[in-house]
């Protein structure tokens, strides 16, 4: 039997959807950017910068369904360096946040380059935290031991679709009350954001030296 089509494959993506789910829904440096631009640029900007975080996601989900060793040890190796590059990245982007002035509501959605570039940066933002690969070794080398004859890209798209799911439901969320705040709230959810995100990248570093 072919075991991509495996009788346990719909439990297992629903379980490893809702393990996605719960790995996007604390708000994090991700979320946080996530509502701030979804309050200054619209839905799809939030839903643009959600699903560069997910996609890191599915990656480290692959590369612990598929047990790649090699690569996992090649990734701790290199944790300092990307802690580093991942606090200093979070402090240059409370930075920009913090010194922008607050924009004009536009009900037209950023072009394409620009939701291009929130995709890519928190991609990087995400992947560049490789501890993260700790926790899912841990649950889907679980999960694979209960479902042995199903194929590890049905944990994958379980992930990729659990932590998507949750970047949709946040953006329409805040998409939803976006109308509601004028530029002097937007201008004070800009700013406790930029406090937050440093906040967030210092104790990222403190915690490299600590």
């Amino acid at each position: 039997m072919n075991p991509t089509f495996s009788p346990s494959a719909p439990l297992l993506f629903c379980q490893s959807l809702l393990i996605g789910l719960s790995i996007a829904a604390p708000v994090g440096q991700i979320g946080l950017l996530a509502i701030q631009r979804t309050l200054d640029h619209g839905r799809p900007a939030g839903l643009a910068t959600g699903l560069g975080a997910a996609l890191a996601d599915a990656i480290y989900g692959a590369i612990g369904a598929f047990g790649v060793s090699g690569l996992i040890a090649w990734l701790l190796s290199l944790r300092l360096w990307l802690g580093l590059f991942g606090g200093g990245f979070l402090l240059w982007l409370a930075w920009r946040i913090a010194t922008k002035p607050a924009v004009r509501r536009a009900n037209a959605p950023p072009p394409a380059g620009t939701l291009l570039r929130y995709v890519a940066g928190t991609f990087v933002l995400t992947i560049s935290n490789p501890t993260t690969i700790l926790s899912f070794m841990a649950v889907f080398a679980a999960l694979a031991g209960r479902t042995p004859s199903a194929s590890p890209w049905v944990m994958v798209a379980g992930v990729l679709t659990g932590s998507a799911l949750w970047w949709l439901i946040l953006s329409t969320g805040v998409g939803w009350l976006r109308n509601r705040f004028d530029e002097r709230w937007q201008r004070a959810v800009n700013l406790c954001s930029a406090a937050l995100l440093a906040g967030l990248g210092l104790w990222q570093l403190g915690h490299l030296v600590l």
